[in-house]
């Protein structure tokens, strides 16, 4: 029981940065979607996640034959040859994709000191958000994984590599390309949750906090911030540049794209928000377009 105890402690203390992305997570979710979609989406994209890596290293689909190292498997949980943490990780990286995508494809409103996106079922579930959601968790994965397979020269450690070095990084595109697979999947498993658990009640726990509708794209700029960091910190100068150049146009773009509809609305777009959210803050004033 004692060792049990360890382990679930070590699952904790030895990744502490991915606890603290899938808690900042769980409030963003909340929030936004309330408890009942999160809980499920996390226990559904955990299970898609651990089922994509358990095939990958026995079979080599979706991501290439790759192999985990199980150094830590007396100080942390492992599932059928899977660390915990990293099928964990897929949800809450899903889930800042998904509210990227959002903010860039969803009116905005501006309400007494606040910033409300108009999206709706519609906008939600919609091919363009699979789309971008999916290409924007890609596009974590550029910058995550080579410094990841650098584990070894940080507080990671050496935790999984390849069967042969791969042309970016030492990460072989089968790896990418099985990522774009699996985040659209789990792009459509959120979007299909949204649709059957929708209700014209405000779900438990969705809040009107303040700039709530950053708090997605937030943890997207944090996990980039983080792997980064990281990358500049061992040392790793052309491979941090690298993703620095990668994400400068998808970051502009976004600002940018923001910045150009921010109450630009027409009335039809914040009828149809209120129509199926009848609870936001959006219902407050009204000074769009007529």
């Amino acid at each position: 029981m004692t060792h049990i105890l360890d382990i679930a402690v070590g699952t904790f203390t030895m990744r502490p940065y991915v606890f603290a992305f899938f808690a900042v997570y769980l409030v963003a979710a909340v929030l936004h979607l309330g408890w009942k979609k999160t809980i499920w989406f996390t226990v559904c994209g955990y299970l898609v996640a651990f089922a994509s890596e358990f095939s990958s290293i026995n079979t080599g689909f979706p991501y290439g034959w790759y192999y985990y190292v199980d150094v830590t498997r007396d100080r942390e949980f492992w599932i059928a040859g899977v660390p915990f943490f990293d099928s964990l990780s897929y949800v809450f990286l899903t889930y800042c994709s998904y509210a990227t995508a959002l903010l860039v494809l969803s009116p905005a409103k501006r309400v007494k000191g606040d910033l409300v996106l108009l999206e709706t079922g519609r906008i939600r579930r919609s091919f363009a958000v699979l789309v971008l959601g999916s290409l924007f968790q890609v596009f974590l994965d550029i910058v995550t994984d080579p410094v990841a397979l650098q584990g070894s020269r940080w507080f990671l450690g050496r935790i999984y590599g390849y069967r042969e070095v791969g042309t970016h990084f030492g990460i072989p595109m089968s790896n990418y390309f099985g990522w774009w697979l699996v985040s659209a999947l789990l792009v459509l498993v959120l979007q299909l949750i949204d649709r059957l658990c929708s209700s014209k009640e405000r779900p438990a726990g969705v809040g009107a906090a303040p700039y709530r509708s950053l708090y997605g794209p937030f943890l997207y700029l944090c996990v980039i911030a983080f792997n980064l960091g990281v990358t500049f910190y061992i040392g790793e100068n052309l491979m941090g540049l690298t993703g620095l150049f990668i994400f400068t146009l998808p970051v502009v773009m976004t600002l940018v794209l923001f910045r150009q509809k921010l109450d630009r609305y027409h009335k039809d777009e914040l009828a149809a928000h209120l129509a199926d959210y009848p609870w936001s803050p959006a219902a407050s004033g009204h000074n769009g377009r007529g």
